[in-house]
């Protein structure tokens, strides 16, 4: 019995198709984390060429006045930051990551909505400020929450 021309075609092409797809896939993937990965680069590039007297000492970690920011790339999570004892750490809504371990007063450049978490020493108070320099809100140690970071402009971890 002999298989009509356009039913073999038909199956080498859907063969084909089936043996090509994971690759393809695979393809894709390595795009889109190459996009991901120059989206990063982008955004360190334009925080340090906006901030003066920041500098990065990793791909996407950067030295802040009172400690550290580091930048995720889009679509990052924005679940509550680990923070080591003794630090006030945020993630604000772009998935940048803020953490603070130096007392002082700080400009603040954090965005949309986000987490919190004050793992400073048990009753230290972190103070948050509106443009104007008037207090926003407050929040006592050792505590974690949500808040909307682009009314805060600077920040007093302590």
């Amino acid at each position: 019995m002999s298989i009509p021309l356009r039913t073999a075609l038909a199956t080498l092409v859907t063969t084909a198709a089936l043996v090509a797809s994971p690759s393809l896939a695979g393809a894709a993937s390595a795009a889109a984390e190459s996009a991901q990965a120059t989206q990063l680069q982008q955004r360190v590039n334009n925080y340090l060429a906006t901030h003066p007297g920041t500098h990065r000492f990793s791909a996407n970690k950067i030295a802040i006045p009172g400690g550290s920011l580091t930048l995720t790339a889009p679509g990052s999570n924005v679940a509550a930051p680990a923070c080591s004892n003794g630090h006030l750490c945020i993630q604000d809504g772009t998935g940048a990551r803020y953490d603070y371990y130096y007392c002082g007063l700080y400009d603040f450049n954090g965005i949309g909505d986000g987490t919190f978490n004050n793992n400073q020493t048990s009753g230290t108070v972190a103070r948050f400020y509106n443009s104007d320099g008037s207090l926003r809100w407050t929040n006592t140690a050792k505590d974690t929450g949500t808040a909307s970071w682009t009314p805060v402009y600077r920040i007093r971890p302590c």
